[in-house]
């Protein structure tokens, strides 16, 4: 991990839930004036849903898949180093040289460096009650490493939207350290309806953790994506929800309220490691 020598406690977010479409260059414009408002409003940390950039047949530059670091992230780069600021980049379609892309989160530091990067690990390969069938597999090639990374703002870890459904990843990364995690996604709106919050308050609970969920929200061509943008605490408070449209979300993160709950309820160190443990078998996982 990087080491810091001190650590902002208390702050603001902005959540960018987006109705992301298939003009990039659209919605790249539509993401810096957010940044700029959100920055304007003191936000330390703006954080974007998944596939960000581009969904549906690309219009505008940089192709459907890009390179990391590459079109998308100079962008949000340049932006996090105008202002200041963090910036989670939801999530992008990274060119990996092979047939299948990867679905890939990017974490940019104020100076505009990229400072970690993770491959969503889990495939959205379902069937609903519906019959609708969804094959993320098809197209895009898991990764293989859990990621948590230290900043200014805390220990941040990494995930992307059907990752909320596997406990253990989240369990891992509380282990690492990871005060706030991030689930940007484009949940579809059966599975959204039932599972999501209560999917994202478990998370929270179970590792007293603050949980930052951006989504997409709106019709997209395979399905219509739920929205319901939301933070929830480490006690599994939903502290700030975003409406039903695209729009900046505002929320605060309290670093000593966790440290207070996880005193409160020290569920990570009363497991009973002697009996199971959750091991890694990857690479560190750490940046």
């Amino acid at each position: 991990m990087q080491k810091q020598t001190s650590v902002t406690r208390n702050y603001t977010i902005a959540l960018m839930q987006m109705d992301t479409q298939n003009n990039k260059e659209e919605n790249l414009n539509t993401a810096c004036a957010w940044i700029d408002e959100a920055a304007a409003n003191g936000a330390r940390l703006v954080c974007f849903p998944e596939v960000m950039n581009l969904i549906g047949k690309n219009v505008g530059e940089g192709g459907g898949r890009e390179r990391i670091p590459g079109y998308t992230t100079e962008i949000l780069c340049a932006k996090a180093r105008e202002h200041g600021i963090y910036i989670h980049a939801g999530s992008l379609t990274e060119e990996t040289g092979k047939k299948r892309s990867a679905n890939t989160s990017v974490l940019i530091g104020p100076d505009g460096a990229i400072l970690a990067s993770y491959r969503k690990l889990h495939m959205f390969d379902i069937t609903l009650a519906d019959g609708a069938s969804f094959c993320e597999s098809d197209r895009v090639s898991p990764g293989n490493e859990a990621v948590t990374v230290q900043t200014g703002l805390g220990i941040f870890g990494m995930s992307i939207c059907y990752d909320v459904r596997f406990p253990e990843l989240y369990r891992l990364m509380a282990l690492k350290g990871a005060q706030v995690i991030f689930v940007p996604a484009s949940f579809t709106m059966p599975t959204g309806k039932d599972h999501w919050e209560p999917l994202l308050r478990a998370r929270a609970i179970e590792n007293g953790c603050y949980i930052v969920a951006t989504g997409q929200i709106g019709t997209k061509p395979a399905y219509t994506a739920y929205g319901n943008s939301l933070v929830v605490d480490p006690w599994g408070t939903v502290t700030a929800r975003a409406s039903d449209m695209p729009g900046i979300t505002y929320a605060r993160i309290d670093l000593d309220f966790l440290d207070r709950i996880r005193k409160q309820i020290p569920s990570l160190e009363n497991r009973r490691s002697d009996l199971y443990e959750v091991v890694w078998k990857g690479s560190a996982g750490s940046k």
